[in-house]
């Protein structure tokens, strides 16, 4: 049986999908060598900085890959601004016949010129297949590398009635623990998380990833007037990845006191008191941080919608009703007028997480 385009590209995918939360802010890549419909030789990239899927799986294949073809889910390198050589100069080197990709990349320093240096040495191009796959797995760095700003996921725990929080603020815990087990899968996966100063003297979290093999985000604390407490769990991490946002200097003393804890204090300004969101997101784009997972409260969360900085929501909902006027809603701020000005989700899907249920689509 004949092995079609789509296989080779969906274990280019795969293999590409391994690297998830390990090579930004590069993109995730895989790379499959196929000669007479079976595959010879198979990579992909790990860490920013170190060698692309392209030319592990050419050192794999060696003189073999002479004639083959290359499956790859994003076109291949072909400029010098970066720690790699170009991979377009390999492949083209290694006699690889034919090269089946994905989708372009959005980097205008490649976007087409790769493509177009191998045909320009003889070698055939089919480009766009499972393209809409490709290009989910590297939503974040899409918007990262044409922006200039990390992409944003409004990340929210609530009951099947909208609720957060109890009158009395608790909140522990809405959701199971499979939900919460999968927030934590998420930190492993996204460059930062973000709360608000309210969330971190209410719940005093530590904003870690506890799932076995993965790697702490940054954690990112919007404190306009920077009154954290010294003493907060969130700074006790000694590894330099918290992220203090701030309106203005008001205590040089604690600014200082912080920047010994290895705290990175961010000046933003603010509007009505709470700090631009827009801005930050440029400012952590400037850090190389390409995704974000907000994890604040209804202030936060309201912000962010009105802000226009979210991209993806991820709706956690238990199967329970808190109910009553007085308790916390998801999300706070006013409301629109008219429900033609309510905030739309587009491409939702629906999943069930242990007794929960996800809801997950696009602003």
């Amino acid at each position: 049986m004949t092995m079609s385009n789509k296989t080779f590209m969906q274990k280019a995918l795969s293999l590409a999908a391994k690297g998830k939360s390990r090579t930004s802010p590069n993109p995730m890549v895989g790379a499959v060598i196929v000669k007479g419909d079976k595959i010879i030789a198979a990579d992909y990239h790990r860490k920013a900085g170190t060698p692309h899927a392209e030319i592990l799986a050419l050192k794999k294949a060696g003189s073999k890959a002479r004639g083959a073809a290359l499956y790859i889910n994003l076109e291949p390198c072909c400029h010098t601004e970066k720690k790699t050589p170009p991979c377009t100069k390999s492949i083209i080197r290694s006699g690889i016949q034919k090269v089946v990709i994905a989708m372009l990349d959005p980097n205008p320093k490649v976007s087409g010129r790769g493509i177009k240096e191998l045909q320009a040495a003889g070698i055939k191009t089919d480009v766009g297949i499972m393209k809409s796959k490709a290009e989910k797995l590297n939503e974040a760095f899409i918007k990262f590398i044409t922006k200039k700003e990390p992409f944003v996921i409004l990340k929210i725990a609530q009951s099947i009635d909208g609720k957060i929080a109890t009158a009395k603020g608790e909140s522990k815990w809405i959701t199971g623990k499979e939900a919460r087990e999968y927030v934590h899968k998420l930190r492993n996966e996204v460059d930062a998380v973000l709360v608000g100063i309210g969330t971190v003297r209410k719940d005093n979290p530590s904003l870690d990833c506890r799932i076995r093999g993965g790697r702490n985000p940054y954690r990112i604390i919007v404190d306009s007037n920077l009154c954290i407490s010294l003493n907060a769990k969130v700074l006790k991490h000694n590894d330099s990845k918290t992220i203090i946002a701030a309106a203005k200097t008001v205590n040089k003393k604690k600014i200082d006191m912080l920047k010994s804890k290895g705290v990175n204090i961010l000046f933003v300004k603010a509007n009505a008191g709470k700090i631009d969101l827009k801005e930050l997101m440029k400012k952590l784009g400037k850090l190389d941080i390409t995704s974000v997972m907000i994890e604040g409260g209804s202030s936060i969360n309201a912000s962010a919608l009105s802000g226009r900085v979210v991209d993806k929501i991820m709706v956690f909902v238990a199967p329970k009703i808190i109910g009553g006027v007085d308790s916390v809603p998801s999300v706070g701020g006013k409301s629109p007028a008219f429900l033609k000005n309510a905030v739309r989700i587009k491409n939702l899907q629906v999943k069930k997480i242990g007794e929960d249920f996800l809801f997950e689509g696009y602003i």
